[in-house]
């Protein structure tokens, strides 16, 4: 084992019932619909076929590696619909057991949904989806990890399983590695999967690109230059248009196909990435140089939401010297600010993390609300550019006082950032406050576990390109993800710099340490270096909630 893999020991398997089996079914359910491929008929099975899905079943060797573009169906119509003809035949047919493993649980829920569908489709008989729960210890850390699985008149069975190494021990058969790129642990994953070899097995390693320097694009050359004697396929968007993919799309949504609506679709496609370089990544299997970007596309959008308020606000250069500055800041929180707040939940816990920016990037409040004990929703989103100091602080100290049930937040404190932390801090303390001094160690421990968020669907964003576009800009350099130094133009063609991205995930480091409390007798300054905390008497210096609204409530700040 590399001195980066964790071992993980297993504690105990359950099979799910009840409440617990309804959610992951209902998580089955809710990819088959974003699909849109339930009311299809057995007929139109061969139909959806298409050429790169084919020639890859007619591929049997034993190890194939995929490099794909993104929104091809590959892994509906390549590595189900195969997954089910090998799992519902015998094994002198060549039968097998088969294992799927995506890097988060969504995933698995459309994998084992897609071959539930073909089932149905190629008239086999299985059993209901099962689901499982495991438990594994990793660095005294306990993990649960849902499997899903089905079971063929075979004998054989297909799982879905979660993006661990340990997932493959005591399994045998065809193991199938979707969008390995983005699994955390690939090196690890892939040599767990070659043991399948061993014993007859047979191992997939499919994806899209993430990088020139990650693990996949690495084996990819390997296998080029002939160092691994594996099977190859590649399957660019353009060469699934060539290979009919549009009008499956137009089969699928009841549409008639043209050549003028296939060239609209694919211009449509192309225009949602923010750069060419992220596009020639994601669709046309190039790589982007030196670093890979460390949220999908994909990642991002199956979290957002339609109808959650981005307030964006922004000033003239010399609203600065506008000795009106003041009121006319009030103004806009009272036409703009208050009715997003005064709209939210008072039920629910809320925190916030902040960017700091003044004129060449934005400051960016990101404001989270807790909508159950394992996901965390976003109550609105404030852009700020070009804002005076003082002007920021006005709007940022309303909000404090004014979020409903206000628990924490999490502030840049970085260079001019550092004003408002600590203002923050010294308007509520230590227990509201922290100032973080964001670093390359912090990223390194935060972004993981953010990522983990939208992995696993624990946190909810609005319905945003410019979102993606931000948290596309964190890259993984060796093997570290960090804040890029390019920027990309918004929707409103001005330039952003990952803004809300940092913002994201210092709000779900306020969420995260607000529902895991330190132990007694740990300090603030001993569990992060990275936080900045003045070393003065604080003394009584915070005021009550209730005394804050009652002073906004009455002409708003006087």
């Amino acid at each position: 084992m590399s001195k980066d893999a964790k071992e993980a020991r297993l504690i105990s398997r359950q099979k799910l019932s009840g409440e617990e089996k309804k959610q992951a079914l209902d998580l089955v359910e809710e990819e088959q619909n974003n699909r849109q491929t339930q009311g299809l008929s057995v007929k139109d099975i061969p139909k959806l076929l298409l050429l790169y899905q084919s020639r890859w079943l007619e591929d049997q060797s034993d190890i194939r590696i995929g490099e794909k573009s993104r929104r091809i169906g590959f892994s509906w119509g390549a590595l189900a619909a195969e997954g089910v003809l090998e799992a519902s035949c015998s094994k002198s047919a060549g039968g097998m057991d088969q294992f799927y493993m995506g890097y988060n649980m969504r995933m698995a829920a459309g994998y084992i949904g897609d071959c539930a569908f073909f089932a149905k489709a190629y008239g086999h008989a299985v059993s209901e989806i099962d689901v499982w729960k495991e438990t594994i210890l990793i660095e005294n850390e306990k993990q649960d990890i849902v499997t899903y699985k089905i079971t063929f008149a075979s004998g054989f069975i297909i799982e879905a399983l979660s993006s661990n190494p340990h997932n493959w021990r005591s399994r045998q058969g065809h193991a199938r590695i979707d969008e390995a790129a983005f699994h955390q642990n690939l090196k690890e994953v892939i040599k767990g999967a070659l043991a399948f070899k061993m014993w007859g097995g047979r191992i997939d390693i499919v994806s899209t690109h993430n990088g020139e320097d990650n693990e996949f694009n690495e084996l990819v050359k390997e296998v080029k230059s002939g160092k691994l004697p594996w099977s190859h396929h590649k399957i660019t968007f353009d060469d699934a248009l060539k290979q009919g993919f549009y009008k499956r799309v137009c089969l699928i949504r009841g549409k008639k196909w043209s050549p003028e609506a296939e060239e609209k679709y694919r211009k449509s496609i192309y225009e949602d990435y923010p750069t060419q370089e992220d596009a020639g990544e994601e669709l046309d299997c190039i790589p982007k140089k030196g670093s890979g970007a460390y949220f999908t596309r994909m990642l991002i959008e199956k979290c957002q939401k339609e109808g959650i308020p981005i307030i964006r606000h922004q000033r003239a250069p010399e609203f600065v010297l506008d000795t009106d500055r003041e009121r006319k800041t009030k103004e806009w929180i009272k036409d703009n600010l208050k009715p997003v707040i005064d709209n939210l939940p008072t039920d629910q816990r809320s925190v916030f993390g902040f960017d700091f920016g003044r004129d060449g990037d934005l400051s960016v409040l990101w404001a989270l609300q807790e909508a159950s004990p394992l996901v965390w929703e976003t109550a609105f989103i404030l852009e700020m550019r070009k804002i005076p100091f003082d002007a920021q602080w006005i709007i940022t100290d309303f909000t404090i006082d004014e979020l409903p049930l206000f628990t924490h937040c999490k502030f840049d404190a970085r260079g001019n950032g550092q004003s408002h932390a600590e203002k923050a801090l010294q308007k509520k303390g230590e227990s509201y406050v922290d100032c973080v001094m964001l670093s390359a160690p912090w990223y390194r421990e935060w972004f993981p576990k953010y990522r983990a968020a939208f992995e696993g669907s624990n946190i909810i964003v609005p319905k945003s390109e410019d979102i993606i576009a931000d948290h596309r800009l964190v890259q993984l350099v060796k093997g570290n993800p960090g804040m890029s130094d390019s920027r990309t133009k918004g929707s409103d063609g001005q330039y952003r710099h990952g803004d809300s991205a940092v913002a994201g995930v210092l709000a779900w480091a306020a969420a995260t340490e607000e529902n895991n409390p330190p132990p007694a007798g740990t300090s603030i300054h001993e569990q992060h270096t990275d936080t900045y905390a003045p070393q003065i008497s604080m003394g009584d210096i915070t005021e009550d909630i209730y005394d804050a609204r009652s002073r906004y409530s009455q002409g708003l700040f006087d």
